[in-house]
């Protein structure tokens, strides 16, 4: 059985809380990615999605906050490294994420990405169906 550490993105960049939004705006940009997770001395404290900075940036007029802290997400779904390639997908499919942060002992330690899963030729029927509900409806 394949796991989230056969397929994840071991090399993650992210942000720290000391980052601004700017900052983080242009690590998207540069690293073409629509997430980047904000890490504190190793550990996982929230992600911030391009939607993120489109909602809770500029929508609720705090463009002017360079908090990443008012901007990130906190609640956020993760996995272990040994988590089955099938409950990702689930997971990823029942939530409508593409990305999925791998954490072991709150350390970020890789991401899973809908990429992830489509590229490893990810052939269980049931993981297939939710890849395929992720993309439609997105």
């Amino acid at each position: 059985m394949q796991t989230a550490q056969d397929i994840m993105t071991k090399d993650v960049q992210y942000c720290t809380p000391l980052d601004n939004v700017y900052e983080v705006a242009v690590k998207m940009r540069d690293l073409n990615v629509g997430a980047i997770p904000i890490v504190d001395n190793g550990r996982l404290i929230g992600m911030i999605t391009d939607r993120d900075l489109v909602i809770r940036g500029i929508a609720e007029r705090r463009p002017g906050s360079n908090s990443v802290m008012d901007v990130m997400s906190k609640d956020i779904i993760t996995v272990s490294p040994s988590t089955s390639i099938h409950e990702a997908a689930e997971l990823m499919a029942k939530h409508q994420i593409r990305r999925l942060p791998v954490v072991e002992d709150d350390k970020l330690v890789g991401m899973v990405s809908l990429g992830d899963l489509a590229t490893n030729r990810y052939s269980d029927e049931k993981a297939g169906e939710a890849l395929s509900e992720i993309s439609q409806l997105h």
